[in-house]
């Protein structure tokens, strides 16, 4: 039985590997192909997705950023609360009115779309996800801050295979 499950995970999982990426629309569109690549494989294109232009638009909007604390201190959107994604602090949510706009982001996209369904779920009523998320915002020439509340051009990549998802002219990588 487990050999059966075994095979039939597997199976499934190389069928997602194949699935065809979803038409993303131009306003989702980051301009560096190889992020857009990627992303219309991994992070849903719906009425959840908001452009990094649109999110900096966004008026009163609080953003949360869904990464680990080690990243979030490199470099994180001005303003931006830690939520974090692995141990999420929702304390940083009390008396935030749920009819407020939320943004949530974390590098590409990824780990935010979870923690914005799990908003959503939990009664937030106008929570995003920031297509392409820190990417995307350095791409557009947004700034970032970092831990001193300064701009930065640093950004952490997750990892060094990520970091190929970014060119080396938008800022500083760390790992």
């Amino acid at each position: 039985m487990y050999r059966k499950l075994t095979g039939s995970i597997i199976v499934l999982l190389a069928l997602a590997a194949c699935a065809p990426a979803q038409p993303l629309p131009k306003d989702l569109k980051t301009g560096y192909e190889e992020l857009d690549a990627k992303l219309a494989k991994m992070v849903t294109v719906d009425d959840n997705a908001i452009s990094a232009k649109a999110a900096n638009g966004l008026a009163d909007a609080l953003f949360l950023d869904a990464r680990e604390p080690d990243e979030y201190a490199v470099s994180h959107l001005p303003g931006a609360k830690l939520l974090g994604y692995s141990e999420i602090d929702w304390s940083q949510l009390r008396g935030v009115d749920k009819s407020r706009p939320v943004v949530v982001y974390c590098t590409v996209g990824y780990r935010s779309e979870r923690v914005a369904r799990d908003l959503r779920e939990r009664g937030f009523e106008r929570v995003y996800n920031l297509y392409g998320s820190l990417y995307a915002w350095a791409l557009a020439g947004l700034p970032l801050e970092g831990p001193d509340g300064q701009r930065t051009r640093r950004i952490h990549t997750y990892n060094k295979r990520w970091g190929t998802f970014i060119p080396d002219t938008v800022g500083e990588k760390t790992y």
